[in-house]
């Protein structure tokens, strides 16, 4: 009998979608971590460095994350950035001839040892992605390096790993499209740059509207939102944007779940409790996996005063994770 293409893509399509739905049910989970690649910072600089070590030995004392679940990055090669960097800017950041106003614009002094952490970064996010194919969910507690154009930094950025890892599947061919569902209180500029106009790609980014960076580029959508939005209204916006995400029907999300818009942090100028921010990965969370769409998690921004306030919201989206996974049981053949 001849079945046709159309039918058996559609076919494919739902087979796969249980699938996922089944791995995003079960643990465990791909966990990658670059933590041990230890970067030296001038004393008084406001970056976070410790908040990734510290999040690992939480997620671990909590009984959040079995050991088994992490595994350490592996550095990605420069030459794996070049779908989505410059040749120049990938070559002259790696041995150290970079331009002095790029490294100005990244805001992280240039050293050997941040080199390596980037591209770990970046393999981590690649791992994570290639893992969350198969399992249907993965993360890295690193990555949603957001800010990084293709051929220069900026914003504590040095290369984007989602656009590598998006890209990188993409020409692979084992997924068709994929989304970016960004919510770090900073708008993913970066991003959007490298991954606009390409239309296999749908870039979301919720962000403050008077924050940085000052110039945006637009994502396939953006939500400008007002200094000291609430829960209330930042989980309603929410909601709406998810569905548009949801009806491009992507292969994959890459979800930068940056805990910025919390109440307490620095640099965030939003009014979010951790309550609200729960709230807000279990709807990103729960979205993927009611269509049985692969998630990837990245790390993203964290500011707060004092840093725990940072590593709990972080600690909270894991949390998350297994809480949509213990009310979303596994789907059994012949089921919906």
């Amino acid at each position: 009998m001849h079945i046709p293409a159309t039918l058996r893509l559609q076919t494919f399509i739902a087979v796969n979608a249980m699938n996922v739905r089944n791995a995003f049910a079960s643990s465990p989970m791909h966990i990658s971590y670059s933590d041990t690649y230890t970067v030296p910072l001038p004393e008084g600089h406001r970056f976070p460095m410790e908040k990734y070590r510290m999040l690992r030995d939480a997620l671990l004392a909590e009984g959040v994350v079995a050991g088994h679940e992490l595994h350490e990055a592996v550095p990605a090669h420069p030459e794996q950035l070049l779908v989505a960097h410059s040749a120049r800017y990938v070559n002259t950041y790696c041995d150290g001839t970079v331009d002095p106003k790029i490294v100005r614009r990244i805001g992280i002094p240039w050293s050997p040892a941040f080199v390596r952490r980037s591209l770990a970064s970046v393999g981590g996010t690649l791992a994570a992605a290639r893992a969350a194919l198969h399992d249907g969910l993965a993360g890295n507690l690193a990555g949603g390096t957001h800010h990084a154009f293709r051929d220069a930094g900026e914003g504590y950025c040095v290369f984007n790993d989602i656009a590598v890892a998006a890209l990188t599947l993409l020409e692979e061919g084992v997924v068709r499209r994929v989304a970016v569902v960004d919510l770090d209180v900073h708008q993913g500029n970066g991003t959007a740059a490298i991954l606009g106009g390409d239309d296999r790609c749908f870039t979301l980014s919720m962000h403050g509207r008077n924050n940085y960076p000052f110039t945006k580029i637009p994502s396939t959508v953006d939500i400008d939102l007002d200094d000291a939005t609430t829960d209330e209204t930042y989980l309603s916006l929410l909601e709406g944007a998810l569905h548009a995400v949801m009806a491009v029907t992507p292969g994959i999300i890459f979800y930068q779940a940056g805990v910025d818009p919390l109440h307490c942090d620095r640099l965030g100028r939003l009014a979010l409790t951790h309550e609200g921010l729960m709230e807000r990965d279990r709807m990103v969370l729960a979205a993927a996996y009611s269509a049985g769409v692969p998630l990837v998690l990245t790390l993203g921004g964290g500011y707060a005063q004092p840093i725990t306030e940072t590593v709990r919201a972080h600690v909270n989206t894991y949390r998350m994770v297994r809480e949509v996974q213990r009310s979303t049981p596994a789907i059994q053949h012949g089921g919906r």
